[in-house]
């Protein structure tokens, strides 16, 4: 494409992303450009305020993918222009109209009357010579239609009688009704409004389907209709289990069509009412209704994806108990316990199997074992699987007596058995076996939760609802998308980080990291930031980009260690030298900070955004944005489901949100349910304006439905009791 029409074209998305965001015009073109140059979403975030107006990175994600919609619009429409001007047909008012569509539905609309067909009923007729008369009829004028309609009886084309070249005539009109915008804009719009979504079940699947049971007699608007309800419906109908059709009144779909193709009320114009009717049933309704469904299910992907990531931030970002030294159990009864020793840097230092439960019962044994590695390897904190066996086992360490305090402290272990088979852990620990590997995961993801989960696929870790319904594609790019999030905000060790943490630094990516590691493991620690610019292949822009969000603690420059970019590292010198003092004398003390004015350091290289982040990095060098751990204990009256009774009020963690309620581990291996009507005295719309994922809280037990092991759980009237 030309670069002047290709800058119009530019031109126009920025357009319309600014009207459809509601952000300013010069933002929505600086972060196109930024885009287009290949920077990263943090960094354009974080390092280019300047330029989009301190857009956040939520923001800045939408621009990128309505500029993604909107790319891919225009080179839909390229390809729909050209199709058309290859058969000739294309006139400067058809082109027009192309140009003007303004949705992809508009302009397959448009297209759809020149799209190469497969056979169809209209087609055959037309290779029966009817479309003359389809013309005539279409016409609606006083005439002898019957005689008409006798001329093109033709045994020779298959056109046997009069009624065989009427209904081939109408075969005609119906897919010209079904061809035509306004009508398919009109009934579009008809069935988005008003259209009911029907559920029941396949006749004989009851049994089998009865865990879709809430959907066998189910109708409600389409358009009302939460997403998980829509992906529930959707999954049981790929399931085979259910029937699933969403239709609008019919009589005022028909209604529509006959008040835009009738215009009399002769033998034509009934002709043409049993053709327009006949286009609604056969061509009309299941085409808007596919894409309705098609609608409706991007829809409540979207939700559920937001959620699930959501969710994975939520995650990524919970406390790190920090650099311990970790014991850490992987529980288990006939199979035993896989206990992992590990030092402040997450290395394996011993392991070994422990058998205190049944059937071996070695309780004495298991007890001695750990109080001996405790002292042996100066244990701080034993980090517990909360899988099978992790109940039971988080009982027995704490009836352990130490000769120090030491944290016994349960770890979700979702997710740790895939890391265990993965080829990263093989690679990782090629000498040992998928236990010991699934115990270090544990131990390592109570010490800093970010570094460890980054090298396990999200969809293992438990956080989301119908995830294997949704768009994969937009599921992974919402993911990585907040991993990326997630690891920029919080910032990476360039001297200790894994080949998997650095992967998802901006601007680095998994081939960029292996060299980085590479380097490292051949030259030894990095002294500085600058030395990443020796790594091979890494140039320039891939250092802009990464630079900031790097940290060299052992460097002799303080900054390398902070999140001030090393472009801007002139101004904060110029500070210290306008002060007369060190580098490090500005950043440890506060007073000499207070005395700077950022005002006075605004030019065409800098701005006041840029310089208020310098101020707060200098108060706070390198700050981690996540709190501060907190130590949480089950109630230890609960071991099972049997120990449950209604209003009995229990202390637990937020395991998962979803669109309809969140989960909760109260220490026993079934979660309970709290319903969005038991998140808060007050309508709840979304859960997570309520809780957050790990998020400590208190919940009174509703009910209990043992053989199911389904718990309902209320925070709202625990809030109540206390």
């Amino acid at each position: 494409m030309k670069e002047p029409i290709m800058n119009n074209i530019i031109t126009k998305i920025t357009d319309r992303i600014a009207t459809e965001s509601g952000i300013s015009v010069r933002f929505v073109s600086n972060v196109v450009d930024l885009l287009k140059s290949g920077a990263t979403v943090p960094f354009i975030a974080r390092y280019r305020k300047e330029k989009t107006g301190s857009l956040d990175e939520v923001q800045i994600t939408s621009i990128r993918d309505l500029l993604n919609r909107f790319e891919e619009l225009e080179k839909r429409r390229t390809a729909v222009i050209n199709s058309v001007e290859e058969q000739n047909l294309l006139t400067p008012e058809l082109k027009e109209a192309f140009m003007s569509a303004s949705t992809m539905a508009e302009l397959e609309d448009l297209y759809l009357p020149f799209k190469p067909k497969r056979k169809t009923r209209a087609s055959i007729a037309k290779g029966r010579g009817l479309e003359p008369l389809a013309k005539i009829i279409m016409a609606q004028r006083k005439t002898d239609l019957i005689a008409r309609a006798k001329q093109f009886v033709d045994p020779a084309k298959e056109v046997l009688t009069i009624e065989d070249a009427l209904a081939g005539a109408r075969d005609i009109i119906a897919e010209w009704a079904n061809e035509e915008p306004r009508a398919r804009a009109r009934l579009r719009r008809l069935i988005y409004k008003e259209g009911i979504i029907i559920s029941r079940p396949v006749k004989g699947k009851e049994e089998e389907g009865e865990k879709y049971q809430t959907y066998f007699e189910w109708s409600e608007p389409a358009r009302k209709a939460p997403s998980h309800r829509i992906l529930a419906m959707f999954r049981g109908e790929k399931e085979g289990l259910l029937h699933i059709k969403i239709s609008p009144n019919e009589e005022k779909a028909l209604m529509t069509l006959e008040n835009l193709f009738l215009k009399d009320s002769g033998e034509a114009s009934e002709q043409v009412q049993r053709a327009v009717h006949d286009a609604w049933k056969r061509l009309l309704h299941p085409s808007l209704e596919t894409e309705l469904r098609n609608d409706l299910k991007e829809a409540a992907d979207k939700t559920a994806i937001r959620v699930f990531a959501e969710n994975l931030r939520q995650l990524l970002l919970a406390s790190p108990l920090g650099q311990k030294r970790i014991m850490a159990i992987d529980p288990g009864f006939r199979s035993g316990c896989k206990i992992v020793c590990l030092d402040e840097e997450g290395r394996l230092l011993h392991n070994e199997n422990i058998y205190p439960h049944p059937p071996v019962n070695e309780k004495g044994k298991a007890i001695n074992k750990i109080q001996s590695l405790v002292s042996a390897y100066n244990v701080e904190a034993i980090a517990i699987g909360n899988g099978t066996a992790g109940r039971e086992t988080e009982q027995l360490i704490r009836k352990i007596r130490f000769d120090k305090d030491v944290m016994a402290i349960m770890v979700n272990e979702s997710g740790a058995s895939v890391y265990s088979a993965s080829d990263l852990a093989r690679e990782e620990f090629p000498d040992y076996d998928v236990t010991v590997r699934g115990a270090v995961s544990i131990g390592r993801r109570l010490a800093d939760p970010l570094s460890e989960l980054v090298k396990i696929d999200p969809k293992s870790i438990g956080v989301g609802q119908y995830q294997h319904d949704v768009d994969q594609k937009l599921l992974r790019q919402a993911l990585d998308d907040t991993v990326t999030s997630c690891v920029n905000a919080v910032g990476v060790e360039l001297n200790t980080a894994s080949k998997e943490l650095l992967t998802y630094v901006s601007g680095v990516g998994p081939a960029l990291a292996a060299s980085i590691v590479n380097y490292r493991n051949a030259s030894g620690a990095f002294n500085s930031r600058n030395e990443l610019m020796q790594v091979p292949r890494l140039g320039a822009k891939a250092f802009e980009q990464a630079a900031g969000f790097i940290r060299v603690t052992q460097s002799d420059n303080p900054l390398d260690s902070s999140a001030v970019h090393p472009e801007s590292y002139w101004v904060v010198e110029k500070m210290a030298a306008d002060l007369d003092v060190t580098l490090t004398d500005l950043i440890r003390k506060k007073d000499l900070q207070k005395q700077l004015d950022p005002a006075r350091y605004v030019s065409e290289r800098i701005g006041l955004p840029t310089l208020k982040d310098i101020m707060q990095e200098l108060a706070r060098p390198g700050r981690d944005p996540r709190k501060t751990f907190d130590f949480f204990e089950f109630d230890k009256s609960v071991k099972n489901v049997d120990d449950l009774r209604e209003g009995m009020v229990l202390p637990g963690i937020i395991t998962n949100i979803t669109a309809f309620g969140a989960f909760a581990d109260i220490g026993i291996p079934h979660d309970g349910l709290i319903h969005i009507s038991e998140l808060a005295n007050r309508f709840v719309r979304d859960p997570a304006e309520v809780v957050t994922l790990n998020q400590k809280v208190m919940v009174k037990v509703l009910s209990v439905e043992k053989e199911r092991k389904r718990i309902s759980l209320s925070i709202k009237q625990a809030e109540i009791n206390e």
